[in-house]
């Protein structure tokens, strides 16, 4: 983070601290900044050199905010929210349901003319304006108690993902469950990173064509558009996230890059209240035509769907939970056909301690889509075992960049038929022999094992090999709590389909 972005992020964050006195979560005053920024950034837009006409309703813009102060800027602030969420297209999507969280009149006043009008926001770069914006949503996500963890896949995982699919100019690029938009707007700065000539033709695709996000939960979808408005992808008037359940169907559109981090929970219901007021769930199975099997669990599901999504020879990165690898019945099922049908050629098997959500082991399953064919595209399936013997921790050992430099180098986005193995059953030239972390297995292989099976290791766990290697206690206490949690997680599920009445935590 640029020192610009810095300051930008410490000043945004020093009025969050001020609003938390009054009451605002982090969630809320993000909402808060995302509606007043857009405000600001579409007058600016307005006005010369630019002089756009404006999409926001005469007499609800920028202006009629900056000219009022106490009670009256805080009722014209409500009817502002009121009728711009009445508005379809972009203005729907970042309005929609949209409520005034400030109590104090005087600390609303403060937010508008002493920190938003005090930056000309359209002449920020988008590497600083962005980074600032996703400086808070990073802040927002550490809240473990807003929940918001949940949508914030860790950056530096997202960006090795990135480099390893290398998005070109050009390209589409979906998310169908974009969060806060972070895959989306990675792959945007990898492609203008890496291909400094774009062509004006090029730009434009790139800005209001290339990518597409489908997000469930409203306020995420907001925070999402003005995300990626304030990292350059699409505009005021144009945003390219669509708000609504991405399984419900085959959109019919199809992609060269799927990047994904599906949300977390094995299976999808609905709670039904009867007449007498008692409650039962109902678990929602995806039936669609071009699934391959239909089943509750929503990782399943959104493994067929990308296989949907993708235009044939494109490419997909998906972080799935484990039991993707291994689930039996239509788990089973879905592997083997993705196996034969598309190019599964690569597996990362993430550490713990990754995400907001604990318990969760987790991997990315990278995967071509291909032409019809009697044999199977998969030849070779390589793995990069990040998980045995490596402990990260959200806060005191967080997982960087760096981390994952060995896998891309690997992984061989170049050329994948020269890839070279790091492992080998004894030590030789140009391998790390029994300890080397990267391996294929062949097809055969594969579908030799029980259930065809993903779930693959070969490393020894030190700590299970010599107590003189055990990690430090509270590394120790962590993973039983995630164990313990992960378990817990399973037995729901168990209970729920038994018909069991399971109590969630609020």
């Amino acid at each position: 983070m640029n020192t610009n972005t810095h300051s930008l992020v410490q000043k945004l964050w020093n009025y969050c601290n001020v609003l938390r006195d009054d009451g605002m979560s982090y969630g809320d005053y993000v909402e808060q900044l995302t509606y007043l920024l857009f405000l600001k950034m579409a007058h600016e837009r307005s006005q010369p050199p630019h002089n756009q006409p404006s999409i926001v309703p005469e007499g609800y813009g920028w202006p009629t905010l900056l000219a009022r102060d106490g009670d009256s800027l805080f009722d014209h602030y409500r009817h502002t929210l009121d009728r711009l969420g009445m508005e379809r297209g972009t203005l729907g999507l970042i309005f929609a349901k949209a409520q005034n969280k400030f109590q104090d009149p005087a600390k609303l006043r403060r937010v508008v003319a002493d920190l938003i009008d005090a930056e000309t926001w359209t002449i920020l770069g988008a590497d600083v304006k962005g980074d600032a914006y996703e400086g808070l949503l990073e802040r927002n996500a550490q809240d473990t108690k807003s929940g918001a963890g949940q949508y914030f896949t860790p950056r530096a995982l997202i960006q090795a993902m990135v480099d390893c699919i290398a998005p070109q100019p050009g390209e589409t690029i979906c998310d169908p469950a974009c969060g806060t938009g972070g895959f989306l707007f990675t792959a945007h700065n990898h492609i203008t990173a890496h291909h400094k000539n774009l062509t004006r033709d090029q730009l434009k695709h790139l800005k209001e064509k290339a990518f597409t996000g489908y997000e469930l939960v409203q306020a995420t979808a907001r925070v999402c558009a003005m995300n990626l408005m304030l990292h350059g992808i699409g505009s005021e008037k144009s945003v390219p996230v669509v708000v609504g359940d991405a399984l419900g169907a085959d959109p019919g559109a199809r992609f060269d890059v799927v990047l994904a981090n599906p949300p977390f929970g094995k299976k999808s219901s609905t709670v039904i209240v009867g007449e007498d007021g008692r409650t039962s769930t109902e678990k929602d199975i995806i039936e669609r035509d071009d699934f391959w099997a239909t089943t509750s669990n929503k990782q399943l599901n959104f493994v067929q769907h990308i296989k949907t999504l993708l235009a044939t020879n494109g490419r997909a990165a998906v972080v799935l939970p484990d039991n993707v690898l291994f689930e039996g019945g239509a788990g089973e099922t879905i592997r083997r056909r993705l196996l034969q049908e598309c190019d599964l050629h690569t597996l990362l098997r993430l550490p713990t301690g990754l995400f907001y959500a604990q318990g969760v082991k987790a991997n990315v399953l990278f995967f071509d889509k291909k032409p019809a064919s009697e044999t199977a595209w998969t030849k070779k399936l390589w793995i990069y075992d990040l998980r045995t013997n490596k402990h990260f921790t959200l806060k005191t050992n967080p997982l960087r960049r760096a981390d994952l430099e060995e896998f891309v180098k690997l992984y061989n986005t170049a050329n994948r038929n020269q890839r070279e193995a790091t492992w080998s059953a004894e030590p030789s030239t140009g391998s790390t022999g029994p300890e080397g972390r990267w391996r294929a297995y062949s097809f055969d292989d594969i579908v030799a094992r029980d259930k065809a099976s993903l779930d693959i290791f070969w490393l020894k766990d030190d700590s299970l090999a010599d107590s003189d290697n055990l990690p430090a206690p509270g590394v120790i206490a962590q993973e039983i709590v995630e164990d313990l949690q992960a378990a817990l997680e399973q037995f729901k599920l168990i209970a729920g389909d038994l018909g069991a009445d399971v109590i969630e935590e609020v």
